[in-house]
């Protein structure tokens, strides 16, 4: 009788010890994208400030991204990069992008500015990343969201 219990607490304790080795969950959720901040340059270009966000509980390197941007329903341009940034869990970073925008846009970001609007926009498209030590995936993005103009930065939405 002694030793089948001790064969049960010997087997309960390895079985305890196991469950321990195995480390934190290794969970890759997908990223989002979304614009931080628009700023409309002198020659009428843009930087737009895209903030990429992994919701990972590990590091990924953000390789490249492709996303239509539109306001309201008008195309406003492509943003691309291809930043090769690294993010750690559960963190964002902001990659600049200069764009070109589409004449409609133009009039539409100008036109919110100077009534102090809001403007709706969104982007769909692809970010391509690694999650830490494993292949390359792509990711599908689609956000809605809406951009102000901030207080005392003349030609900045947030």
């Amino acid at each position: 009788m002694r030793t089948i219990g001790l064969t049960i607490g010997l087997t309960l304790a390895a079985a305890l010890l196991a469950s321990c080795s195995t480390g934190p969950v290794r969970r890759v959720s997908e990223p989002a994208a979304r614009i931080q901040q628009l700023t409309v340059r002198a020659n009428g270009s843009w930087t737009v400030e895209v903030r990429l966000e992994n919701f990972s509980s590990i590091p990924m390197r953000f390789d490249r991204f492709d996303l239509q941007l539109k306001l309201g329903e008008e195309s406003a341009g492509q943003l691309q990069a291809q930043p090769a940034l690294s993010i750690g869990p559960e963190s964002a970073d902001v990659v600049k992008v200069d764009l070109t925008p589409s004449g409609t846009a133009k009039i539409a970001v100008a036109d919110a500015l100077a009534g102090g609007r809001s403007l709706a926009y969104s982007l769909k498209g692809d970010v391509v990343a690694t999650p830490d030590e494993t292949k390359q995936r792509t990711f599908a993005i689609e956000r809605s969201s809406a951009l102000s103009p901030a207080p005392g930065l003349p030609g900045v939405m947030r």
